[in-house]
């Protein structure tokens, strides 16, 4: 660890889906140096509260009212300002956290190198989620600002951190700039996440995992669902705003057992989860970075068919690893998946995917990325 400097990641609020990620990379940089974490409303349980330094600025949510949020969103920042002034680390990665422009200008005034690594399109996030309370022009606008400020916490750091060469080019960058570090993508436990059944041997279960919201395109995912043939049955494993609406539409599919609803399942158990079933069906808008759900499913050699959104291409390799969505149509997604179903190669793309989890999203391969990443930011500042 000598040759490299110690890092602090500094995150935005939270939310458990977010705590996830967060701990994926902080494992992965403790694995080669010292690293500390800023961040506010880790959940009261979080692992990372006794494996990592930990630096909390807040308990406070972001309110219910604009004009609360993008005061508490200024009152962070100049918390983390304070907090930046008396760390020792040389390097602040700001993770998530890139429109966060005042810390990010304030730690490369005091002589930090300053990366910045988006987890997914937040700026489009939020302008979904605004437009269901806010007018549309209210809410683009709003969204628009976010990535400016975005786009000028990009220009300002040293270098920008992404996934998958896919997912730079999605947020407008160059993966071959050499400010851009386009091999960020998190690491599979492949000891927990392994291949218990072979595919052959498992049933035509199809389902879904992850949070049962808007942005997931989880009506369609309903849609979907309905009409499919007598032996195919769709799992929707998560919890979300849209879960009371998916037993709601689907209550004679759930009752016949076409349709079964697993709610919130702990991460220990996604495995398990995995492991029943036969295609993971990801039809979500590109506001997503690389969902943890599709390394993990290929490492339990389960394949996806997920939209093409931005780093996905790149683990997601159609017809050989998983299949691409052309459409998010309901009947296009139920007569492909069935189609995905019938085909005598299934077994052989299982094993594909988890071949490439364990060449490139392992542990010791993400070790690697990041020990490069650091020792080339570091180099390019110094120059």
């Amino acid at each position: 660890m000598a040759d490299l400097p110690d890092v602090c990641v500094v995150t935005h609020p939270l939310a458990a889906a977010g705590e996830n990620a967060t701990r994926s990379l902080l494992d992965i940089l403790s694995a080669v140096t010292g690293v500390a974490l800023v961040t506010a409303d880790l959940p009261a349980d979080s692992e990372i509260r006794d494996r990592h330094e930990l630096v909390e600025l807040t308990r406070k949510g972001a309110g219910d009212s604009i004009t609360v949020a993008a005061l508490r969103f200024l009152l962070n920042q100049l918390r983390m300002c304070r907090v930046l002034a008396g760390r020792d680390e040389d390097v602040v990665l700001f993770y998530g956290a890139t429109s966060y422009l005042l810390p990010i200008l304030f730690a490369r005034a005091v002589g930090k190198t300053v990366l910045v690594e988006p987890r997914g399109d937040v700026p489009l996030t939020l302008r979904i989620a605004w437009e269901e309370s806010l007018p549309s022009p209210v809410a683009r606008t709003l969204a628009g600002l976010v990535r400016a400020l975005e786009r000028a916490g990009f220009a300002a750091a040293h270098g920008v951190v992404t996934y998958t060469p896919s997912m730079a080019e999605q947020l407008d960058l160059d993966p071959d700039a050499t400010d851009v570090y386009p091999s960020g993508a998190r690491y599979v436990r492949t000891d927990d996440f392994d291949v218990r059944t072979p595919l052959a041997e498992r049933g035509r279960r199809v389902g879904f995992l992850g949070r049962l919201d808007e942005e997931k395109n989880v009506r369609e995912l309903a849609a979907a669902a309905k009409g499919l043939p007598d032996d195919v049955t769709f799992t929707f494993i998560g919890d979300g705003d849209l879960r009371e609406w998916l037993e709601t539409e689907l209550a004679a599919e759930i009752e016949s057992g076409q349709v079964e609803m697993r709610g919130w399942v702990d991460h220990d158990d996604v495995p398990a989860e995995l492991d029943r079933l036969r295609l993971v069906v990801l039809p979500s808008e590109p506001t997503e970075g690389l969902p943890t759900t599709i390394l993990e499913a290929l490492a339990c050699g389960t394949p996806v068919y997920a939209t093409p959104v931005s780093g996905v291409p790149d683990v997601v390799r159609d017809g050989e690893t998983g299949f691409l969505m052309d459409s998010t149509d309901p009947a296009a997604i139920r007569r492909e998946l069935v189609a995905i179903l019938d085909r005598e190669d299934l077994p052989a793309i299982s094993r594909a995917g988890r071949e490439l989890i364990e060449d490139e999203y392992s542990f010791e391969a993400a070790q690697e990325r990041y020990r490069g990443i650091l020792q080339r930011a570091v180099r390019r500042r110094r120059r």
